[in-house]
């Protein structure tokens, strides 16, 4: 069975109400393929979730951009995973590229987040990528080993998880990867996955690509057999992603 194509919209620390009516009803309206081509998350602000919730059509989900590492109590500022539950949110994005970089989350307490995440039933986007400094010393599969090491490390199922490659030197610049470059980094994420877990965790586990994504780059992107969808950063916030959802096709006719 083929690897369900996935695409995540992160709208980061962006809109207002009425803003984010906007894109709802953008989403809504569009035209795409069935949930049984393509998975479709967004993921709004948390003051935002339960209003885009109870807006978002039936067969979109929602995720949030972060949440807590324990259970929550005197930990002023953080959002719980039980929280989320609570909310009826089903995903959350963890260990992005700009909480490592800005916050210091270290690869051992973004594996500490996924897997008390799971633990209390949310599917995690999973997020690894290394910088510019690193891609041109030669250490890029050792960097993205090394943080996918330290989630394996925390989980013992990966039904609830997909991997998401974001090379930090491509987020928000404008640049992107070629699609020969996000492929070459995708196939040594499943072999060490493979290597490291499983076989059959590796064939089935989705791996996505994020940095720059548009609706120009996606069809390029998507030919690359390890390729498995995108987390979507600012094109996610304009009406191009629906041409990156619909990008599942070029996928499935493949």
């Amino acid at each position: 069975m083929g690897r369900k194509f996935f695409v995540g919209g992160n709208w980061k620390c962006n809109g207002t109400t009425s803003e984010v009516k906007k894109i709802v009803t953008t989403l809504n309206e569009a035209e795409v393929p069935s949930e049984d081509v393509v998975e479709v998350v967004v993921s709004p602000p948390f003051v935002f979730l339960a209003y885009v919730k109870s807006l978002l059509r039936s067969d979109f989900h929602v995720a949030a951009q972060n949440c807590w590492v324990r259970r929550g109590g005197a930990f002023t500022g953080e959002i719980s995973a039980e929280m989320l539950v609570n909310l009826g949110i089903p995903w959350v994005i963890i260990g992005h590229s700009e909480r490592r970089q800005i916050l210091n989350e270290s690869n051992e307490f973004v594996g500490d987040k996924v897997g008390y995440a799971l633990s209390q039933g949310l599917k995690v986007i999973a997020c690894i990528g290394e910088t510019l400094e690193q891609r041109e010393s030669g250490s890029t599969v050792a960097v993205v080993a090394a943080q996918t090491k330290a989630i394996a490390d925390k989980v013992s199922s990966w039904e609830n998880i997909v991997l998401a490659y974001e090379p930090v030197w491509a987020i928000g610049t404008g640049k992107v990867a070629t699609p020969d470059q996000a492929q070459e980094v995708h196939f040594e994420l499943r072999k060490w996955v493979q290597v490291n877990v499983g076989a059959e965790v590796a064939a089935s586990t989705r791996i996505i690509y994020g940095g720059s994504v548009n609706g120009a780059n996606c069809k390029e992107l998507v030919t690359q057999p390890d390729v498995d969808g995108f987390l979507v950063g600012g094109a996610s916030l304009k009406p191009e992603f629906i041409d990156i959802i619909n990008s599942a096709t070029v996928k499935k006719d493949d």
